[in-house]
C-alpha cells in the first residue's frame, strides 16, 4: 500500500523548482508519447520549445499569443489568491471582446486615439460586468463562484454566436460568421513596422508590474492575501469579507475582457468564430504554474503560448491532431501537481503483512 505522509519541513528549495521539474517531466512524457505515436520526438519537441523563438517573426508571434494569456492569467491570480474560484474567465473573455466590438463598429476614418482608449475601457468594462454577475449571486444567495462563473461561459458564447450570425455580421462576407473587418483607427497599432506585434505585449507587461505592486506593496493586496490563506483571520481583523470577495473578482473580470479587446482590435480586427480560443481555460494552468505571481506568471503564459504555436505547427506540418495543445497542457498541470505533492509529502510503502512501513 502506498500512502502520502506532509514532511515536517517542506524544502524551500523544491517548492520553487517545482515547476521546472514538471516542466522535465512534461517533456519527458510528451516525448514518449510522440514515440508511441510513431513521430520522431525531437522533431516534434523542436516543434514546441524551438520553432515559436526562432527568430523575429516567431517571437512577434509569441508575443500575440502571450498578451491575453498573461493578462487573464493575472486576474485569475488575483481570485485564487484570494480564494475565490474564477473559472469562468473565458465568458469574461468573450464579453469584454463583444463591448469592444460594438466601440470599433462606430468608428470613423477620423476617429482618433480616443476610440481606441475607449475601446479598451469598453472591453476591460464588459469583462468586469460579466464576473459582477457571479459576485453578486455569491453575495447575496451564497451561490457556488465555480458553478455560476463557469456556466456564464456557455451563456456568453450564445450571445456571441447570436451577434456574429445575426445583428453584427458582414452582409458582404460570403455568409461567414462574423463582422465587418475594423478600420485602421480602431486597430491596436503595431509596435514596428512588418511586424504583427503589437502594444498589447507592453501594455500586459505594465499590468504585470502593477499586479506586482499591488499584491506585494499594497494595503489592499496584503488584505486580499489575508482573507485566502485564513478567512477566520481576517474577519477577526475587521476586514471585509464582500471586498475579498468583489475586489478581485471585479479585477479578475476587468484582466479578461481588457484581453478580449486586444484580441480582436489587434491580430484579428474584426470578432469572428475564431476569438473565443481557450485562453480563458488555459490560463488558469498559466497562474498556476507562475505560482499566482506576476512574475512567475509572466514567465508560464510565454511557455503556455509556445504550447499554442507548437500545437499548431504540429498540426500543419506534421499532420498531428489539433488536440496535441491540450495534452500539452494538461501533461504540464498533472506534472505540476504531482510535484507539488511530493514536495510536500514523502510517499510511504508499507507492504502486506509486516508491521512496519519502508519509507522510500
Amino acid at each position: 500500500m502506498i500512502k502520502l505522509e506532509p514532511r515536517a519541513e517542506p524544502s524551500p528549495w523544491l517548492a520553487v523548482a517545482s515547476p521546472a521539474l514538471a516542466l522535465a517531466v512534461t517533456v519527458a512524457l510528451g516525448g514518449l508519447l510522440f514515440v508511441l505515436l510513431g513521430r520522431n520526438p525531437l522533431s516534434c519537441l523542436q516543434m514546441f520549445f524551438v520553432e515559436p523563438i526562432r527568430n523575429g517573426r516567431a517571437i512577434a508571434e509569441l508575443s500575440i499569443k502571450v498578451t491575453p494569456l498573461l493578462l487573464v492569467g493575472l486576474g485569475l491570480s488575483l481570485c485564487f489568491r484570494s480564494n475565490v474560484w474564477n473559472i469562468g474567465a473565458e465568458g469574461q473573455f468573450i464579453l469584454g471582446s463583444i463591448f469592444a466590438t460594438w466601440v470599433a463598429l462606430h468608428a470613423t476614418p477620423e476617429s482618433g486615439a480616443g476610440l481606441l482608449i475607449a475601446l479598451l475601457v469598453a472591453g476591460a468594462l464588459g469583462g468586469a460586468i460579466w464576473a459582477g454577475i457571479t459576485a453578486t449571486l455569491r453575495d447575496r444567495y451564497n451561490a457556488s463562484e465555480i458553478l455560476v462563473s463557469l456556466m456564464l461561459v456557455y451563456v456568453a458564447e450564445q450571445l456571441f454566436g447570436y451577434l456574429v450570425n445575426g445583428p453584427w455580421k458582414d452582409p458582404n462576407g460570403y455568409n461567414f460568421p462574423q463582422t465587418i473587418s475594423f478600420l485602421s483607427s480602431a486597430r491596436i497599432p503595431r509596435l514596428f513596422q512588418g511586424s504583427r506585434a503589437n502594444i498589447g505585449l507592453p501594455l500586459s507587461l505594465v499590468c504585470a508590474g502593477a499586479c506586482w505592486l499591488f499584491m506585494h506593496k499594497s494595503y489592499a493586496g496584503y488584505r486580499l492575501d489575508v482573507a485566502g490563506l485564513s478567512p477566520a483571520a481576517a474577519r477577526y481583523a475587521g476586514f471585509s469579507a464582500r471586498s475579498a470577495l468583489w475586489l478581485p473578482l471585479l479585477l479578475s473580470g476587468a484582466f479578461a475582457g481588457l484581453a478580449g479587446a486586444l484580441e480582436v482590435a489587434g491580430p484579428d480586427g474584426q470578432l469572428t468564430t475564431h476569438v473565443p480560443l481557450g485562453y480563458g481555460f488555459a490560463a488558469i494552468i498559466v497562474a498556476f504554474v507562475g505560482r499566482l505571481d506576476p512574475i512567475g506568471v509572466t514567465l508560464s503564459s510565454i511557455l503556455m503560448s509556445m504550447f499554442f504555436i507548437g500545437g499548431e505547427l504540429s498540426q500543419s506540418r506534421l499532420g498531428l491532431p489539433k488536440s496535441i495543445t491540450g495534452v500539452f497542457q494538461g501533461l504540464l498541470l498533472f506534472s505540476l501537481l504531482t510535484c507539488d505533492a511530493l514536495v510536500k509529502n514523502r510517499l510511504r510503502f508499507a507492504f502486506w503483512g509486516s508491521d512496519r512501513a519502508v519509507v522510500k
